[in-house]
């Protein structure tokens, strides 16, 4: 197998585990406040992967420089969560997803206003079909629904948590200043840990943690272990091996994913006209990893 073989398997099993989230959360989105969920996923993310640090590059004093930096960083990771499970208190998986991949389509327009990332006429078709998808999907097939903007309060929650996400993931290029990405991440999950601990210290004492059911401690396990450590190391994995355009190009996978899970997971199939924004995603992933000279 190639190198960029591997590189397109590990992004595959990247969009998978991210379906996850969605599928879990929408389980158990009403079971404990978002931001005590949040808090406990950022405590054990940020054991496991500051273990890999301590065990692999090791901290410098010059990595903490600003710290600044990581509260930034931080805030609007945690601030992305939370309002995601917020969201699925009341969303669907599936258009919750879809709202996912709106993501890309946001962190362009932020690109170019920070960095001044121009994306290429290819990225911008794929980018339209698959926001065009998304819209499918979030108003549910519905013409009616779009016509009048009928958007249901979950979706508009986990939207703006998307900004977040999207005006994130520049930030991190423009903030970055030559440290390791492990050490990095290692920084803004524990600056999230702290912005959760102060805006959600009310809510995180008041949880009975010992009487959380089991799909709480299921989905926190999975969020922190799966879907945090180790699509971080799958993403640093692909990075290396695909241009980012491809590597970017699996999240429109999401909503697909979130269906197998949903009804792997004892749920029903969704409505058959929403399939058809689902395949605009699909569309889009595959103009994105069309080979191209520019790629």
């Amino acid at each position: 197998m190639s190198e960029a073989a591997r590189g397109h398997l590990a992004m595959l099993l990247f969009s998978a585990l991210v379906a996850g989230s969605f599928a879990l959360g929408a389980i158990m989105a009403n079971e404990i406040a978002p931001v005590a969920l949040m808090a406990a996923r950022f405590l054990i993310a940020g054991v496991i992967i500051g273990t890999v640090v301590a065990v692999g590059p090791g901290f410098r004093r010059r990595d903490f420089v600003a710290p600044w930096r990581y509260v930034v960083l931080g805030g609007l990771f945690a601030g992305y969560f939370v309002l995601m499970f917020e969201g699925l208190k009341s969303a669907d998986a599936v258009s919750a997803a879809a709202v996912f991949t709106l993501i890309p389509l946001m962190s362009a327009g932020f690109g170019y206003v920070l960095l001044r990332q121009v994306t290429t006429r290819r990225m911008a078709t794929a980018l339209t079909i698959a926001a065009l998808g998304a819209l499918w999907v979030i108003f549910r097939a519905d013409v009616a629904a779009i016509l009048a903007f009928d958007v249901g309060r979950g979706e508009a929650i986990y939207f703006i948590g998307c900004v977040f996400h999207a005006l994130y993931t520049p930030l991190v290029a423009r903030l970055n200043r030559g440290e390791n990405p492990i050490v990095f991440t290692f920084g803004m999950m524990v600056a999230g840990f702290a912005v959760l601990l102060v805006f959600g210290a009310g809510d995180i004492v008041d949880t009975n943690w010992r009487a959380l059911p089991g799909i709480v401690w299921v989905t926190l396990i999975y969020l922190a272990v799966f879907a945090s450590a180790a699509t971080f190391v799958l993403l640093q994995y692909a990075t290396l091996r695909l241009p980012s355009a491809k590597a970017m190009a699996y999240t429109y996978l999401t909503p697909a994913w979130v269906i197998v899970w949903q009804v792997g997971l004892g749920g029903g199939w969704p409505v058959p006209l929403v399939g058809l924004g689902v395949v605009g995603a699909v569309v889009a992933l595959l103009i994105l990893l069309k080979d191209e000279a520019v790629a």
